[in-house]
């Protein structure tokens, strides 16, 4: 590890004085891109975060959001939280992904939340690659174990793949966690003389150099020389700290909280104090250690997994340590916070004095210049009807992720009504009344194409995800990945989603509440994609919500644009067009991105409306394959002048299927709201026949699923 010479400057500048090795190697952590937002943090400002829902904001270890009730005496929250760990599932795809899911639940925990539900967001490499194959599956194999032994649901996510993940996939965890006014716990250092408690498994020399590493591209080597810096997760660990946070959290024993991620106890300690306008006092021999002859610098930044820092006042110590025995967990009181410089001392030497604010504020950020990219060409192949949807069905994009899913226990905690495999899950909020619908992704496609547009249409497409179950939007967070920032390109790239997420998140009238942001997604195969995902939840009430499986009656309705005003939609984005090496602008989004979704939300939770599902990835023909069951078939016509491949491939945000025993009602709805065109009816044979002008694609349930089946039928 080394700290950069112009950072050095300014450490000496203000401490008049060389720092320490360890305090080089806390400010080379913490100044990295990973924990201080040097290249992204003067472009935040572009997100709302503000609402009178929100309860905490961005800058704390998660967000908490209050839950609309009609027990007005009952205060219900949400904690909602993002990471990302890219490049340790890289080098290590099993114990990389694992340990996201234990950091993002900490996140939560030391909100005073008990986790209820995670999402997961994951893009690899082309699938035909068998590297982009042993990345996928470790990866999922690590998020099941974790997860699933600590017993929180997986219930939503996404899985994407595009070539330029190869040389750097991303991992992306969101988690929702529970818990109320009274439980409510921030990172915010409360007073001076009160102790600092460790608390969970013992500190190793896994991790070292953790967040630095996140902060650099990725090289050819990685695999095999960056494997210390990938932590190492203990899930049964994990599961005894869950409990025991809830003793803590209910018997009020803790005054603060972070747990401890990135720069491992340096970074959790000196931001608890920070945040307070305080100090502290550790004595770094005091940690609980697994390894003999551990350093001062290997137990400050070590990033051990597992672990939480507490402020703990002096007179509730000992209950804390029973409490940590009670559940087979390591403790330590390593020091107290102060009204001074944040001081580490090991064996009677002073190997840190700095103010905590500094430390965790001080780093410069950077003011990077950007060069915007040619207009794309268009060239739509001309590909017959009957090949083009054999080809989109059965992309790994658009088929089924049953088999990732299915690896994962989403009803655990008996909160789960709708699980994984439908535009949003739906978790039950029993203490609220109400269903929290929960939809996480991100479209590579879409903002590699188009970074700007294609963000906003990844907000809009989560939002309309929540509204085909009934849902209006609440709250959402966001992880922004982006590649070397220090390249004009990619910068303007990572530029554009972060304004295009923000205005349609504003125009939604969505809460920006938290997020994660993570550059130098860069290899020796070049920079990822712009990828915003967004986690992004809706209530309702209730816990019920129509099914995206079409029915065997009824009228099928699209509510969107189908093409009939242009009779060209654009394709840029598409899948279509990823399968067939074409080019073309993107989609032209609605103006009233607002007023659809609420409307489709009031449509999508009326009794006569039998099921409905969003339009987005694969377009339109996708949507319908995925309607259709063994008992249930569809038979649609779209009007004539239209072009086939843009009104069945075209992938504009903001459109649903809405099947309905009374269209009237539907088209009453959406009037001056949005277009609504009637395409087809059920039927009771599982047949999907689609009719556009003369050409004609006919097949069934049974064809479908073999399509759709590629990712199961290759790994299994």
């Amino acid at each position: 590890m080394s700290l950069p010479d112009s950072d050095r400057e300014l450490v000496v500048s203000e401490l008049e004085r060389e720092p320490t090795q360890a305090e080089a190697a806390l400010f080379e952590n913490l100044w990295s891109e990973h924990c201080a937002y040097r290249s992204s943090r003067p472009l935040l400002s572009a997100f709302e975060s503000e609402g009178e829902q929100v309860v905490v904001g961005p800058g704390d270890d998660a967000a908490v959001v209050a839950v609309p009730t009609d027990e007005e005496e009952d205060d219900v929250y949400i904690t909602m939280g993002i990471e990302s760990h890219n490049h340790p599932s890289y080098v290590d795809p099993f114990d990389g992904a694992a340990t996201g899911v234990g950091g993002i639940v900490r996140d939560t925990m030391s909100m005073g939340a008990y986790p209820i539900a995670l999402a997961d967001s994951l893009y690899f490499g082309e699938f035909d690659r068998e590297h982009s194959k042993y990345l996928f599956e470790g990866v999922v194999e690590g998020i099941s174990h974790y997860g699933n032994c600590i017993g929180v649901p997986t219930v939503a996510g996404s899985v994407d793949f595009h070539p330029d993940y190869e040389g750097n996939p991303l991992v992306n965890v969101a988690c929702v966690g529970l818990t109320n006014e009274e439980r409510l716990v921030t990172a915010e250092a409360q007073e001076p003389g009160n102790k600092l408690v460790l608390v969970g498994n013992a500190t190793g020399r896994d991790g070292l150099g953790g967040a630095s590493f996140a902060s650099e591209d990725l090289d050819e080597d990685a695999e095999t020389e960056d494997r210390p810096a990938v932590q190492v997760g203990d899930p049964y660990a994990e599961k005894r700290l869950i409990e025991a946070n809830e003793v803590l959290v209910e018997e009020s024993l803790v005054e603060a909280a972070r747990d401890l991620g990135a720069a491992g106890l340096g970074g959790a300690s000196s931001e608890l104090v920070a945040k307070g306008g305080l100090g502290a006092h550790i004595e770094l021999a005091s940690v609980h250690q697994r390894e003999p002859n551990m350093t001062a610098l290997e137990i400050l930044i070590a990033e051990s997994q597992e672990r939480m820092c507490y402020e703990v006042e002096p007179e509730n110590v000992d209950r804390v340590e029973e409490i940590a025995e009670k559940f087979d967990l390591g403790c330590s009181v390593i020091g107290e916070v102060t009204d001074g410089n944040y001081v580490c001392t090991f064996e009677g030497e002073t190997v840190v004095d700095v103010d905590a604010y500094f430390l965790g504020e001080g780093a410069p950020m950077n003011d990077l210049p950007t060069t915007e990219p040619p207009e794309p060409d268009v060239d739509v192949p001309e590909v017959d009807l009957e090949t083009a949807f054999e080809t989109v069905l059965s992309s790994p994009n658009t088929a089924s992720k049953e088999w990732v899913y299915r690896q994962y226990d989403h009803e655990v905690g008996t909160r789960t009504s709708v699980g994984p495999g439908d535009d949003a899950a739906i978790i039950a909020l029993r203490e609220a009344g109400t269903g929290l619908a929960i939809s996480a992704g991100a479209a590579p496609n879409w903002t590699d194409t188009a970074p700007y547009e294609g963000a906003k249409a990844v907000a809009l497409e989560n939002a309309t995800n929540v509204a085909a179950k009934g849902a209006t939007p609440l709250a959402a967070v966001d992880c922004l990945n982006g590649g070397n920032p220090e390249k004009p390109d990619v910068y303007d790239g990572f530029t554009g989603i972060v304004d295009g997420l923000a205005e349609m998140c504003a125009d939604l009238e969505t809460p920006v509440v938290g997020g994660n942001v993570s550059l130098y997604n860069d290899s020796e195969s070049g920079p990822i994609p712009p990828t915003p995902t967004l986690a992004l939840v809706g209530t309702k009430g209730g816990y019920d919500a129509p099914a995206l499986d079409a029915s065997p009656d009824g009228d099928l309705l699209l509510v969107g644009d189908l093409g009939l005003e242009s009779g060209e939609p654009r394709l840029g984005g598409s899948e279509y067009l990823a399968r067939f090496d074409g080019s073309d602008r993107f989609p032209t989004l609605p103006e009233n991105p607002a007023d659809i979704v609420e409307t489709l939300a009031e449509v999508a939770d009326d009794e006569a409306t039998l099921a409905a599902h969003d339009v987005s990835h694969g377009g339109l023909a996708v949507a319908l394959a995925e309607m259709v069951t063994a008992e249930a078939g569809l038979e649609v016509s779209l009007p004539n002048g239209v072009d086939a491949a843009g009104a069945l491939f075209h992938e504009q945000a903001g459109r649903a299927l809405v099947q309905t025993t009374d269209p009237d009602a539907v088209r009453e709805a959406f009037d001056d709201v949005a277009p609504v065109v009637s395409i087809g009816t059920a039927t009771d044979d599982g047949e999907l026949t689609i009719a556009v002008g003369d050409e004609t694609v006919a097949t069934d349930a049974a064809a479908i699923r073999e399509h759709r089946s590629v990712i199961e039928d290759t790994l299994e």
